[in-house]
């Protein structure tokens, strides 16, 4: 996974590899037309470092970090000559029984800590800063659920790719040399029918997520009639090499409004990666075989965004926030 000179290539990337936290907010932002509110907006991605020493030194336990993503229509109000090579807008994806919705959204806030109220001190100054010059598409505090498990009860995550194996799957390399560091992301929201899954038996839960539910042991269903989630999500090229994505999806909800769900976001090198996933789940392989997690879980909400490295956020937002 490391090749493609990926490990030559010199980087700053932000803080994608942040470890799994308590606390996360996933804010997306539409930035508003004229040069006043672009300044605006500029101006506090350029100040994003700044405003993460500002809150998280008051507990540097507390890990606080923030990624910024730009949608492709954004980067195109920045920077139109010079762009990620595969930045392209979220397309819809049509299954035969369910639909993958494209929405709108020009910035993404991924901010992450231990304490929720660090997460909210964070968004409530970053908001103070953008003010009018942005409108507010969807905001989801998320929050981590027992042992990293998702609200249906199955651990979430685990086939992350780790040590070196993360940057090279998560990070743009010598592919694309003048966006090395970046990371495509997808963000879906999902709201689950808990009443549902609950009728079903665990044996059926586990055959469509792929995994035992209690320990969490991957169940090979090469030979299974319909694949599971699991499967459906594991990309292997022509090669034969598997690709992976991080993901750092989180749990959130309202008992009282009978709101549950999960806010999907996953970070890649490669965007076709996650595309295929996604074609995979909704429409199916072979067709029709879409995944059955579908049937339990909604989306309600589809972005796609590029997190450039350090170096490139200053230099296509520097000047453009005076």
């Amino acid at each position: 996974m490391a090749g493609d000179n990926w490990d030559r290539v010199p980087i700053d990337a932000q803080s994608i590899d942040a470890p799994l936290s308590s606390s996360a907010i996933f804010l997306v932002v539409t930035v508003g037309a004229g040069s006043e509110a672009l300044a605006t907006a500029c101006a506090a991605l350029g100040g994003l470092d700044d405003l993460v020493k500002t809150v998280g030194f008051r507990d540097l336990s507390g890990r606080l970090s923030c990624v910024a993503g730009l949608g492709s229509a954004f980067w195109d109000r920045l920077q139109p000559e010079k762009r990620p090579k595969d930045l392209k807008p979220f397309a819809p994806v049509v299954g035969p029984v369910h639909t993958a919705p494209a929405t709108p959204g020009d910035l993404l806030f991924h901010i992450r800590a231990e304490r929720p109220d660090m997460c909210f001190e964070f968004e409530r100054l970053l908001l103070d800063a953008l003010g009018d010059a942005v409108t507010m598409v969807d905001e989801v505090s998320g929050f981590r659920y027992f042992d990293a498990r998702d609200l249906l009860g199955f651990v979430d995550g685990t086939a992350n790719p780790t040590g070196l194996d993360l940057p090279a799957s998560a990070l743009v390399g010598g592919e694309d040399a003048d966006f090395a560091g970046g990371s495509y992301v997808v963000v879906q929201k999902y709201l689950h029918d808990l009443n549902g899954w609950a009728t079903l038996p665990v044996e059926q839960q586990q055959a469509i997520i792929g995994r035992t539910k209690i320990d969490n042991v991957e169940i090979d269903d090469d030979d299974a009639p319909r694949k599971s989630h699991k499967s459906l999500t594991t990309v292997v090229d022509a090669d034969g090499v598997e690709h992976d994505i991080l993901r750092d999806n989180m749990p959130f909800g309202q008992p009282g409004r009978k709101e549950f769900g999960t806010y999907f976001i996953g970070y890649s090198r490669r965007l076709w990666v996650i595309d295929l996933m996604l074609e995979r789940m909704y429409v199916g392989d072979p067709p029709g075989s879409y995944d059955r997690l579908l049937d339990f879980s909604t989306p309600l909400a589809g972005t796609t965004f590029f997190a450039p490295s350090r170096p490139v956020l200053e230099a296509i937002t520097q000047g453009r926030g005076k």
